[in-house]
């Protein structure tokens, strides 16, 4: 538009998997002492977002161990303790990253793979650590020697991070229901990550504690020393809450709902560019693009007709196709259909026509858009490619009647985007009964009673609905766009599926560190209300440390540059740091104290299956 930009379009021989390996060459090649020079299209945005994507992860990494080391060592108060999670996290994630690229010897794994693995093998990880660490210096201080203060923690803890660990798996492998999308891959990696992470847990760090042994607390920090009176802050609130349980359940879930009420107007689509930061040449250039040269800001609907028995062109089929173009071009919105200066009725004359008689723009028109049994038509809309009123032509398109004797396909990002999301809202629901009925069934196993698993159950679902709120109030609505740096829109519709079975899974770690805790009490004396003080009283502290630990981590990779990693990072981090809270803290013993020893019924059957698999031996 300004008469100072040259837009050239160069085609590759090769298709994108091929490309993309020598992209960074040929880029490189592509420079000039004068010029300008910026590369956009799908090979540069494909290179891009890789690119993004690994100096995210290394930023993530640069502050996520420091930040997760000086937190260690406010919950341990010694650089020995702190340092066993740490290095645990670490092993877990290298064996994590080798099983998703063992995985991608046999199929094909998410360019996201490789940060989310990281993500939640160190916070999940760290936590397993710092569970089993935690009993372990526990029990020396009740007199223990190292072998047997081992064994009680193995027996514990251990026991309650290899039910954690398959209820993480469970919720991950809620993604397998997604074939076909990048999901699957990604639930398989992270499912990974959790194994390698709780192999680690269970077999090197008892190892390694067996040759700390008293060792374990060397280098103290006094720094946020344990009550070991069993009258702390946690004891003091739970007590608290169960004297009032009502006063303090009605307000907190009050809250939790609101908070997760922006969720009610959320609007799906699948991302573009623009969740490359805007200083990413691919995107800078595709910026541009849209900007200066008219019609580059079109929308390209493709529509496809297919004639499986015959030439496309034949004479019986050229006047149903003039007519298709011309019901086209008809639509609302709609451009042109495949060439600006042509009319719908042009195309019949050039169908018509021998193709070494035409003009050599429509001679290479013919040869762009027909194929050996196929017709492409090229629809033109100056509608936005994820916009409601595309969708609609894309509906539109699709119910026109078909040419006689042929097939009609549409395609583009609009049918692509349209398509994607009612495939994922298709198979949510399947998903989730999956995951929740699954997790109930091992929380069933732990616990002996149908009662805490459906709680359980209702208190994750809380921290995610706030969780799913904040981030349509953020990403979508906008909030905080300028102090994150991203550019608002539409949320991917792969978040919510990638946070709930996740997040699902994490919070169940607190879940099931407290309850088996607060089980272990209550079989002592068959007090509930006791119970619940106890076990909030021994676990909350540890509950609080391994969730800032693992908030400290996903909030890591908010600083990152692509939008979605940042959307996973910060919206886990919302969802652990309300469950770790509000939910652990709040909700959980008012609704134990108004539920009291109903907490631990089974009918008579279940309750003597359970007792005959024999899981509910001691707690963590």
């Amino acid at each position: 538009k300004d008469a100072h930009a040259v837009a050239v379009d160069v085609a590759v021989k090769d298709e994108l998997a091929i490309a993309r390996d020598y992209y960074p060459e040929l880029r490189a090649l592509v420079r000039s002492d004068r010029l300008q020079v910026e590369a956009t299209g799908v090979l540069a945005i494909t290179h891009g977002f890789n690119v993004v994507l690994q100096e995210d992860l290394r930023r993530a990494e640069t502050v996520s161990l420091p930040l997760a080391l000086i937190l260690l060592l406010i919950v341990f108060g010694s650089v020995v303790a702190a340092l066993v999670p740490l290095g645990v996290g670490v092993l877990a994630v290298v064996g994590g990253i080798a099983g998703m690229f063992l995985l991608n010897r046999v199929t094909s794994v998410s360019v996201y793979a490789e940060n989310v693995v990281t993500l939640i093998g160190l916070g999940v990880a760290i936590d397993y650590s710092l569970f089993i660490t935690n009993r372990f210096r526990e029990e020396l201080r009740n007199g223990l020697d190292p072998q047997a203060a081992l064994a009680v923690a193995m027996a514990t803890s251990g026991r309650a991070i290899m039910f954690s660990g398959l209820t993480v798996a469970i919720g991950l492998s809620g993604m397998l229901f997604y074939q076909g999308t990048f999901l699957s891959s990604m639930g398989v990696a992270g499912a990974i990550v959790v194994a390698s992470a709780v192999l680690y847990g269970l077999t090197f760090l008892p190892a390694l504690l067996a040759i700390l042994g008293r060792n374990v607390d060397r280098l103290r920090v006094p720094i946020f020393q344990a009550d070991p009176s069993g009258r702390g802050w946690w004891h003091t609130v739970a007590t608290a809450v169960m004297r009032r349980p009502v006063m303090v359940l009605v307000p907190v879930v009050a809250f939790i709902l609101l908070a997760g009420s922006p969720f009610l107007h959320l609007r799906l689509a699948t991302g573009d560019v623009a969740v490359l930061p805007k200083h990413e040449e691919s995107r800078a250039a595709y910026d541009k693009l849209r900007a200066d040269f008219a019609g580059a800001d079109l929308n390209h609907i493709s529509v496809v007709v297919r004639y499986p028995g015959g030439d496309p062109l034949a004479k019986d089929h050229v006047p149903g196709l003039v007519d298709l173009a011309r019901r086209l071009r008809a639509l609302p919105n709609v451009q042109y259909v495949d060439d600006p200066r042509l009319q719908p009725d042009d195309l019949g004359a050039i169908f018509m026509q021998p193709r070494a008689q035409l003009p050599p723009q429509f001679q290479a028109l013919v040869t762009q858009t027909v194929g050996e049994h196929i017709v492409l038509f090229d629809v033109a809309t100056t509608l936005a490619p994820y916009s409601d009123e595309a969708r609609d032509l894309v509906r539109t398109t699709r119910a026109l009647e078909t040419p006689p004797g042929a097939e009609k396909l549409v395609d583009g990002f609009t049918a692509i985007d349209l398509d994607t999301v009612n495939y994922i809202i298709s198979r949510t629901p399947i998903a989730i009964v999956y995951i929740m009925a699954a997790t109930m069934f091992v929380l069933f196993l732990l616990l002996g009673s149908i009662v805490l698993p459906l709680k359980a159950v209702v208190m994750n679902l809380l921290s995610i609905s706030a969780s799913f709120g904040a981030m349509v109030w953020i990403f979508q609505d906008g909030h905080l766009s300028n102090l994150l740096g991203f550019t608002p829109g539409s949320i991917d519709p792969t978040l919510p599926v990638i946070m709930f079975c996740t997040v699902f899974g994490l919070s169940m770690d607190y879940e099931v560190l407290l309850l088996s805790r607060i089980q272990e009490e209550y079989f002592k004396e068959r007090d509930n209300t006791h119970a619940v003080a106890m076990g909030l009283e021994r676990s909350g502290r540890l509950i609080t440390g391994a969730a800032a630990i693992m908030v400290g981590v996903f909030a890591a990779f908010a600083t990152a540059d692509m939008v979605l990693i940042k959307a996973i990072g910060l919206g886990m981090a919302i969802a652990v740091a309300i469950d770790a809270t509000l939910v652990r803290a709040l909700v959980v013993p008012a609704t134990m104290r108004l539920l009291g020893d109903l907490n631990w019924w089974a009918p008579g059957p279940l309750a003597r299956l359970q007792r005959r698999i024999g899981l509910s031996e001691s707690a963590a």
